[in-house]
């Protein structure tokens, strides 16, 4: 399949100067940077909050990166050890140095067997994304270049809160000379989404998702998944970290807290 990575070295040395000025700004001192050797590339990661039992793994999003947590991590890390990651082959500070072809190599990188939780936020994997969700994050993206004081209208017009995080959409634009080389999100089978069971996990639904139908969705997980709890938060879409972080750290805190240990 190839490899994510940067054109050049003119674009790679664009996203990194404007990368450390996001990280200076969006996520202070005190935090340890750790530079983490897998089977597929050095991941990015950094540590924040004090030493705890099960630390809280925070993952990005498709194109983003640990910065997208930066409201998340100080409230998080207040009760818990927080460990926010540059996801290889998506733009960041992690580098890839072997292909990632399917969800299997995804989940040989992360380790996943290791998890105690989930809280999975608007996930993909429960439709192919269509004409309307591609529309929205068109729609977005440009919103997401005009000049600050029209995006608060705009973010409304197009159900889009993350836009009003300039720093990151800075980081967004710096990012267009990276090449994205990633497996699209399968459709989760039923006896794939089944074997959620063994897994304390919850889902938050945006009810307003451009990705998927919330409600439809939310009648699989608990007809498959009756163990999961499930949430179609109102008043949110598909960047609902954004549309509602107050909500998302409380879930996340009260998931943390129900895991088992490993």
């Amino acid at each position: 399949m190839g490899m994510s990575g940067f054109k050049n070295d003119k674009a790679r040395a664009r996203f990194y100067a404007v990368y450390e000025r996001a990280l200076e700004e969006l996520l202070p001192e005190p935090r340890t940077v750790l530079d983490i050797p897998t089977a597929f590339g050095t991941t990015r990661a950094y540590r924040v909050g004090p030493p705890s039992g099960e630390p809280i793994v925070l993952l990005s999003g498709a194109s983003g990166n640990a910065l997208m947590w930066h409201r998340y991590i100080p409230v998080l890390a207040r009760h818990r050890t927080v460990i926010a990651v540059d996801t290889v082959g998506e733009p960041g500070l992690s580098v890839q140095s072997a292909p990632i072809d399917d969800g299997r190599d995804g989940a040989a990188w992360l380790a996943a067997d290791r998890s105690a939780g989930l809280t999975l936020v608007d996930p993909a994997g429960f439709a192919v994304p269509g004409r309307r969700f591609y529309t929205w994050v068109i729609a977005g993206a440009l919103a997401g270049m005009a000049p600050c004081g029209l995006r608060p209208r705009l973010a409304r017009m197009v159900g889009n809160s993350a836009i009003l995080e300039s720093e990151l959409m800075r980081l967004g634009r710096a990012s267009v000379g990276f090449r994205r080389v990633l497996p699209p999100a399968e459709v989760f089978s039923d006896e794939e989404l089944g074997r959620l069971c063994a897994v304390p996990s919850q889902f938050l639904l945006g009810a307003r998702s451009t990705l998927h139908d919330a409600p439809q969705v939310a009648a699989r997980i608990g007809a498959l998944v009756p163990s999961a709890r499930v949430e179609v938060v109102a008043d949110a879409g598909h960047a609902l970290p954004t549309d509602q972080p107050d909500l998302v750290a409380e879930r996340i805190l009260e998931a943390a807290g129900a895991a088992k240990p490993l």
